[in-house]
């Protein structure tokens, strides 16, 4: 592993890690860790820090209505899905959007206030989109993992019994 993958899948850990830190863990100076940072950035490899907040404890947001959605598209001519995926991924009710192979052609991540807001988003926004076929909406009920992080407490005893 080079230094770059090093500290990237230091950062993929635990974004909060101090340069020194890194340095650390990784035998490199300070003014290295840096460097890579800094070009890891520049190269658009690392995007954004952000936290990962539980939904359930998060008292500001715990009502929003997150929905999952896969829409069967046209492709264009010359620029396959991706015209159209610009014009969806450009609403800010939309967390997430990916190509994906099998039934459908696009699944879609969106964030509403209640359920009405995220209905009339898809019915009125993305149903109405040239080039989309179909729509169908699946509604988040509960997070229990997502992105290798665990969302429910285990309150499950795993001790083995003892038989006498």
């Amino acid at each position: 592993m080079d230094g770059k993958e090093e500290i990237l899948e230091l950062l993929r850990e635990n974004a909060r890690l101090s340069v020194e830190d890194i340095s650390a863990m990784t035998k490199k100076t300070p003014d290295e860790v840096k460097k890579i940072i800094a070009e890891l950035e520049n190269e658009g490899v690392i995007l954004k820090y952000a936290a990962i907040i539980n939904p359930e404890k998060d008292e500001a947001n715990k009502d929003k209505v997150v929905a999952e959605i896969e829409i069967q598209c046209q492709p264009e001519r010359e620029h396959g899905f991706d015209a159209l995926a610009e014009r969806i991924y450009r609403f800010p009710q939309v967390k997430s959007l990916y190509l994906m192979s099998g039934g459908y052609d696009l699944k879609v991540i969106i964030e509403g206030d209640n359920l009405k807001e995220v209905a009339g988003f898809v019915s009125s926004k993305l149903s109405t989109l040239n080039g989309v076929r179909s729509t169908k909406t699946h509604f988040l009920l509960k997070k229990y993992k997502e992105n290798d992080v665990l969302y429910v407490e285990d309150e499950t005893d795993r001790r083995e019994g003892v038989m006498a």
